[in-house]
């Protein structure tokens, strides 16, 4: 009998020494309209269809609260390895293509409390020069390099239990132009993100960016927004309520307009569906 228990007690901890990882933290790469700590796997392709119609309270006759409007983003994103993709997109908002990628540096584990993933981007405006932005404020480029922004970004999550998973994304955003002298080139920002699962397929998401320093005539607000994500084999749909617009960091974290206070409120969908690139083994 003790020889049996000193051998379970010895298999335990040899168990015990080996890494376990921790898996599906968030059902995919995008929170709601930020990223996750999530990457895909190796040779996946993942295609994203994401859509933001005009404000609920912009009327039922006129606009059919909202939507009569739309912006849309096409993205693709490519995985060259299990912790590392790429991306690129383009935005109708101020008719914007973007590029980035991320890196998944530590994953939690039962040696490792956390996930940490490195995350930046470039993006590229290519409106007309002189045309007027919402805020009011005009935007006039002298050369190509104006139109540029970047964003770097850490994302910092851990998977709390089966059910709750939390997350913080201190980034900044430069701009290369300013569209006026009350706004800064630079903006600091600290988003607060969680997930909390309701089914294996259904699931609660929110996201918020509080931005800091900003100076009293700035006209733009933080981003708050709620969703539902609905896991379906291959797609991943997400259905949410926000005050923000915008698509990528440089709009729904420097540029959201909307209040929630006022009835500013838009209602938008993510439709994710992943590719494999794998060979398929033959029977």
């Amino acid at each position: 009998m003790w020889a049996q228990d000193d051998l379970l007690a010895m298999l335990e901890k040899e168990s015990a020494k080996e890494k376990v990882y921790t898996q599906a933290t968030f059902k995919g790469t995008r929170l709601i309209n930020g990223q996750t700590v999530e990457t895909i796997a190796k040779k996946h392709l993942n295609f994203w269809i994401s859509h933001r119609f005009g404000a609920l309270n912009s009327g039922f006759i006129d606009n059919f609260l909202g939507l009569d409007e739309a912006r849309i983003r096409l993205g693709l994103e490519y995985a060259l390895t299990d912790q590392w993709l790429i991306g690129a997109g383009r935005s109708t908002i101020e008719k914007t293509y973007d590029v980035y990628s991320k890196y998944k540096v530590l994953r939690q584990s039962n040696k490792m409390p956390i996930t940490l993933t490195a995350y930046g981007s470039i993006s590229t405006n290519t409106m007309p020069s002189g045309y007027s932005l919402p805020s009011g404020n005009t935007m006039r480029y002298e050369n190509d390099l104006q139109r540029q922004s970047f964003v770097g970004q850490v994302l910092i999550a851990r998977k709390m239990n089966e059910k709750v998973s939390l997350q913080l994304m201190p980034t900044i955003v430069h701009n290369n132009k300013s569209e006026s002298p009350d706004i800064a080139n630079d903006l600091m920002s600290m988003g607060f993100g969680g997930r909390f699962k309701i089914t294996n397929r259904l699931s609660i998401s929110t996201e918020y960016y509080k931005n800091l320093g900003q100076s009293i005539s700035n006209p733009y607000q933080d981003s708050f927004s709620m969703g539902f994500d609905i896991e379906t084999g291959g797609h991943v749909f997400q259905l949410h309520i926000s005050n923000s617009r915008g698509m990528i960091e440089k709009h729904f974290i420097g540029q959201t307009l909307g209040k929630w206070s006022n009835g500013d409120i838009f209602y938008g969908f993510n439709i994710a569906r992943t590719f494999s690139f794998e060979p398929t083994l033959k029977k």
